[in-house]
């Protein structure tokens, strides 16, 4: 698994974004693909995963409703759709890879390289 994330960026509040999280080896098909963020400052935090085959998706309270977590398995993408972007939203968003649906940052054994989103108010 070689993960990369993309799609970050400097947006106003209430704007959208979409990441990105591609396995350029092309061999995640298999595993839950998680999204996690970091603030300056903060402890890592939980935003979403998606099963392997995409029916199950979970997103943390703090972004559901507006972040949308989904996957196109033949692209090895997992995506982030984020609508409605606070500034409390800044962070770096992190991709990562485990064996099976879990809100364990402990049990990604994979990740990406991170993307930053600045939302400015």
């Amino acid at each position: 698994v070689q993960l990369q994330a993309s799609g970050g960026g400097l947006v106003q509040a209430g704007a959208s974004l979409r990441l990105s999280c591609t396995d350029s080896r092309r061999t995640f098909s298999n595993n839950a693909v998680a999204w996690f963020r970091q603030a300056p400052g903060k402890e890592r935090e939980f935003v979403g995963t998606i099963s392997w085959n995409g029916d199950t998706a979970v997103t943390a309270d703090s972004v559901k409703g507006r972040f949308i977590i989904s996957r196109d398995r033949t692209k090895y993408t997992v995506y982030l759709q984020m609508n409605v972007l606070k500034p409390e939203d800044t962070a770096t968003y992190y991709c990562a890879v485990a064996p099976w649906t879990t809100l364990e940052a402990g049990e990604y054994n994979f990740w990406g390289q991170g993307t930053l989103v600045t939302v400015s108010s």
